[in-house]
């Protein structure tokens, strides 16, 4: 059973990653644009309108999952900013604060940072391409025009 189960676990962390991106793509897009109920900050203000920003930019990049360590190395740092700065002064607990988007968001996206894009990712398609054309031999490579 653990075999199946690791054999699997590049696509289970590809969908993980599908979903997370398209949830923090959405509520970016909320912030950002007022679509989803959301209510819009003004252009440029700290530290709503950036972390909007953040969250469309980032959730749209994990959710392809191009640059996913890079996106959500930024995206979780965001969202313990969002935490331990608008939640956690109310109260400790996410529960009591209303913090528990910012908390979850915060370790999908640490976990993204380990675990990398999985499968389905347009990571892995550059990867291979890189990969593919460093194990080409140099008689294979065209010449560079001078």
């Amino acid at each position: 059973m653990t075999g199946r189960l690791n054999s699997a676990q590049p696509y289970a962390i590809g969908l993980f990653r599908i979903v997370i991106g398209l949830l923090f793509t959405c509520h970016g897009a909320s912030k950002l644009f007022g679509v989803l109920g959301g209510t819009t900050p003004e252009v440029g203000s700290w530290p709503a309108w950036y972390a909007a920003v953040i969250e469309l930019v980032g959730g749209i990049l994990v959710l392809l999952g191009l640059g996913t360590r890079a996106a959500a190395f930024i995206s979780s740092g965001a969202m313990a900013y969002a935490y331990f700065k608008v939640h956690q002064p109310a109260a400790l607990w996410p529960l009591e604060n209303n913090g528990e988007g910012a908390a979850l968001f915060c370790w999908a996206m640490f976990l993204l940072i380990f675990t990398g894009s999985g499968a389905f990712g347009l990571d892995r398609l550059f990867e291979g391409r890189t990969a593919a054309s460093a194990d080409k031999p140099a008689s294979e490579e065209r010449p560079v025009a001078a």
